[in-house]
């Protein structure tokens, strides 16, 4: 006999119609914020300094809209790839990706906030 063992072919375990749609809303989420990102770049970039029409300023408010849309665009197709790798805890990650938004968001706010004041 052989003495070599034969590997066990995993097979993959058939994904149901809502672990695809799950995993597919969160990376569409992340698609969103990144075309936000980049039509808010890119009309700066084409209306202020090439075509002179308008004059934006970098302060506060549009500072934390880039560094917001940006971040948020990145933990979205970083869950999305968790998920993808590990459906066995993709409620765990589901919901931490909505608690981290949400204070995402708070933290957004309320230095934007703190700024103003």
């Amino acid at each position: 006999m052989s003495k070599v063992r034969k590997k066990q072919i995993e097979r993959q375990k058939i994904l149901s119609e809502l672990d695809i749609k799950l995993e597919k809303i969160v990376q569409f989420s992340g698609w969103m914020f990144l075309i936000a990102l980049g039509g808010f770049m890119g009309g700066w970039i084409f209306l202020d300094p090439i075509l002179e029409l308008i004059e934006l300023n970098l302060n506060a408010i549009t500072f934390s809209f880039i560094i917001f849309i940006g971040t948020n665009s990145a933990v979205s197709f970083g869950v999305a790839s968790k998920i993808k790798n590990d459906r066995n805890k993709k409620r765990e990650y589901f919901f931490d990706w909505l608690i981290g938004e949400f204070l995402l968001c708070m933290f957004a706010i309320f230095a934007v906030a703190a700024y103003q004041w």
